[in-house]
């Protein structure tokens, strides 16, 4: 715990140091400085586990079959109703009836602001699959994560369709927490086909002088050893950059943001395994 609080002290020092060049990789000054890391409280958060407000029963035990297809994509960041392309997807999951469900890697807003959670709400409900979306420090800003709680509903939560298990995790504050990797370790546990993990902040950056990644390693040395064998993928955002890694025969996949750089990554599943692709609306 105490070298977790000194690395966060330390980011967020940093932060303040280079706040105009924060501002120009974050999209704005529109950011809640202090809460790029230490936003919200993940406890009181994960209290609220099992309360599904945007989804459905249906959305919660989907149908996906055993050949499927979905679209993963991270940090849209919308801000004052401009969802920067977002809405476009809607064209692209019309036209490919493989593709089963969509999940956005959180930073769905910029400032966690109702209006923007709500133009998320209303794109989504365009799409003909369910869309899951994933909590990121942008969307707690200024003390929202109620907001979130109110229109989106749990931070923290699975979806079981068949041969398929979905896990969507609270990485806003850049850590995992004992309770929620409790809960992953025993789910995953009884787990027996495909697993897919989707959060916000990566387990992996390409060099000790980034800061956007896991604050506490012990959690990463727990969450990679509970994943061996037992999952195809962890997706993950927040970096604005693109990254891969492959550990003990999973992928570690952290995607550039949307906002900026129009990806998604396209994942294809079927009997000769998984395969993915990153593709540009």
């Amino acid at each position: 715990m105490v070298k977790r609080l000194k690395q966060i002290i330390i980011n967020v020092l940093l932060i303040y140091v280079f706040c105009p060049a924060v501002c120009g990789v974050l999209g704005g000054c529109t950011v809640d400085l202090s809460g790029f890391f230490i936003s919200g409280d993940l406890d009181k958060r994960l209290e609220k586990k099992d309360n599904f407000i945007f989804l459905s029963d249906e959305d919660l035990s989907p149908s996906f079959g055993s050949e499927y297809s979905f679209i993963v994509l991270a940090d849209i960041h919308i801000e004052n109703g401009n969802a920067w392309g977002f809405e476009n997807m809607a064209d692209i999951i019309a036209g490919n009836s493989e593709i089963k469900f969509i999940a956005v890697l959180g930073d769905i807003t910029q400032s966690g602001y109702a209006e923007d959670l709500e133009k998320f709400r209303e794109i989504a409900g365009t799409f003909n699959v369910p869309c899951y979306p994933v909590i990121g420090n942008h969307d707690i800003y200024f003390g929202n994560w109620s907001v979130w709680n109110e229109i989106i509903g749990s931070t923290s939560y699975r979806v079981d369709a068949a041969d398929t298990t979905l896990f969507i995790l609270d990485s806003a504050n850049s850590f995992f927490g004992r309770q929620q990797l409790d809960w992953l370790e025993k789910e995953i546990s009884k787990t027996d086909g495909r697993v897919f993990i989707f959060t916000h902040s990566p387990l992996f950056v390409t060099g000790p002088a980034e800061m956007q990644q896991m604050t506490d390693l012990r959690e990463r040395a727990r969450i990679v050893s509970m994943l061996r064998g037992k999952c195809d993928i962890i997706f993950s955002g927040h970096s604005h950059a693109r990254y891969t890694y492959e550990i003990n025969n999973t992928e570690y996949i952290v995607i550039e943001d949307f906002k900026n750089n129009k990806v998604y990554c396209f994942v294809t599943v079927n009997k000769n395994g998984v395969s993915r692709e990153f593709k540009k609306l």
